[in-house]
């Protein structure tokens, strides 16, 4: 595109005609599941299978999708507006990430030291995310296939590692605004958003055009009204993929030491409990582990694109299919 905007960002690089009902849905999250052995599995499936849900949209409900955890002795419940999309299964994943999370630490910790925080939530849910795409990968069976999962897989690190580092900076910035004694109206916040915004897509270098609406944006993003949190996106979608590719390699002692991590729960600070499930956050690894991520995916991406443009048939691949550990319908 010689004219790239902001808004083009959003579309799907290809459209995918697949149909991701509630069962298949399910099936993704448990065969993304399986690197964590049969006990997870299975408790997986019957947490699935149990009424702990209510996926599809009905009159009254809200909108979104969450996991509610708060009540101790009795299992989460999770919340969808499913819509037999890819989207839709992705998020089942993440919130499915997070009640087992949930059962886990529920299971292990006493009442006083089973809540735990978003650092290690975000990280649990997008872990199995990371691992369902990979899944995903391994089963598709076409070029246009494997770029729609591609695409997602690198807009997921995009919202959520990049987009939310921006955003971090912008909180960062109008809180040392208020504590340097400066006042902020909508104009100042406004400004300071631009700013950042412009530098983080490259306007000034003609990389992306972004309409002068966007720069208002700060305005109706309901996290910057809360506690300076969302940096914790990023850190959690880092550390998620350098556990995902560790998982993915089958190493055993680190899929026992993320286990063990998730059922701690709370019982420590969440720095403390990924330092010794074997990652420092406050190293490079997890970032670089993001980098190379995203690498690997454009490359690939352009290597069939390229392929595409001079004609050559798509080499022959070994797919994997999805495994069915266990099946659900609707609660």
């Amino acid at each position: 595109m010689e004219d790239f905007a902001f808004h083009d960002i959003y579309p799907n690089l290809v459209e995918t005609d697949q149909v991701f009902d509630l069962e298949r849905s399910a099936q993704v999250t448990a065969a993304a599941s399986e690197p964590f052995g049969t006990d997870y599995v299975q408790s997986l499936c019957l947490a699935m299978t149990g009424g702990w849900q209510h996926a599809y949209p009905s009159q009254g409900k809200r909108s979104g999708a969450y996991m509610s955890g708060s009540v101790y002795d009795v299992g989460p419940y999770v919340l969808l507006n499913h819509q037999d999309t890819y989207d839709s299964a992705s998020t089942f994943v993440h919130e499915w990430g997070h009640a087992m999370h949930t059962i886990l630490a529920y299971e292990q910790q006493p009442f006083e030291t089973a809540r735990y925080s978003i650092f290690i939530a975000e990280t649990a849910a997008i872990t199995k995310e990371v691992l369902a795409q990979e899944k995903l990968l391994d089963a598709a069976q076409t070029d246009e296939e494997r770029l729609f999962f591609l695409g997602y897989a690198l807009e997921q690190m995009r919202g959520t590692y990049f987009r939310q580092t921006q955003f971090a900076e912008f909180e960062a910035a109008i809180h040392a605004a208020v504590e340097n004694g400066e006042s902020l109206t909508g104009a100042r916040m406004t400004e300071i958003y631009t700013d950042i915004f412009n530098r983080y897509y490259g306007v000034e270098d003609g990389v992306t055009i972004v309409p002068e609406s966007y720069n208002l944006e700060w305005a109706y993003i309901p996290h910057f009204f809360f506690d300076f949190y969302v940096y914790q996106y990023s850190t959690s979608l880092a550390a998620a993929v350098y556990f995902a590719e560790k998982i993915r390699a089958g190493d055993e002692d680190s899929i026992n030491a993320y286990i063990e991590m998730l059922e701690a729960g709370g019982s420590a600070h969440p720095y403390d409990l990924k330092v010794k499930a074997g990652l420092d956050m406050a190293s490079p690894d997890p970032y670089r582990a993001v980098e190379d991520r995203m690498n690997r995916i454009m490359d690939e991406i352009e290597a069939i694109l390229d392929r595409q443009d001079s004609g050559i048939a798509a080499p022959p691949r070994v797919t994997v299919a999805l495994s069915n550990p266990c099946a659900v319908g609707e609660s």
